[in-house]
C-alpha cells in the first residue's frame, strides 16, 4: 500500500494510516466488544455511515490490521478479526479510555462510568488481549 505521509514524524505517520474516529472506533468494538460481522459494527451506538464503514474495514485489512474471513458455518457472511497488529492496539485504546475518563467527563457527564484511578492499566491490557485472542481462535478453528 502507498501512502503519502505528512512528514516523518512517527505520531503524524501513524496518524496518517489509523488516525481517523472510525478506525480507532471498529478496532475497539473488535477488542473491547468482540464485534465482528459488519452489520454489528453497524450497530454501534456511533452509527457510522455504511459507505464510511466499508472503506475503514478495507483500510483495516490492507494495513493488515484486521483480516477478513468466511464464518465458519455460513459460508456468506464475512467476519473481521484483529491480526497481532489489530491487537497491539489495545495499550493506544486503554491510554485513550484512561485520558477521557480523566479529562473529558466535564464535557460530556453521559460517559461510561470507567474508574479509571482503580483500574490496573497493564493487567487490563493484558486480559482484553487474552479475552480477545481466545474468542477469536473459537472462531476460526
Amino acid at each position: 500500500m502507498k501512502k503519502k505521509f505528512r512528514s516523518s514524524c512517527l505520531i503524524a505517520s501513524a496518524l496518517d494510516l489509523i488516525g481517523d474516529k472510525w478506525s480507532l472506533l471498529i478496532v475497539r468494538d473488535m477488542l473491547m466488544h468482540q464485534k465482528k460481522t459488519f452489520k454489528e459494527f453497524a450497530n454501534s451506538d456511533e452509527r457510522v455511515a455504511t459507505n464510511l464503514l466499508s472503506s475503514r474495514l478495507k483500510l483495516l485489512e490492507t494495513l493488515d490490521v484486521v483480516s477478513k474471513r468466511k464464518l465458519r458455518g455460513n459460508k456468506k457472511e464475512n467476519i473481521y478479526l484483529l491480526t497481532e497488529k489489530g491487537i497491539d492496539l489495545a495499550p493506544l485504546i486503554m491510554e485513550l479510555v484512561h485520558w477521557s475518563d480523566k479529562y473529558i467527563r466535564d464535557y460530556n457527564p453521559k460517559m461510561n462510568l470507567y474508574r479509571a484511578q482503580e483500574i490496573n492499566k497493564a493487567l487490563a491490557i493484558d486480559k482484553a488481549q487474552h479475552a480477545y485472542r481466545e474468542f477469536a481462535q473459537q472462531l476460526i478453528v
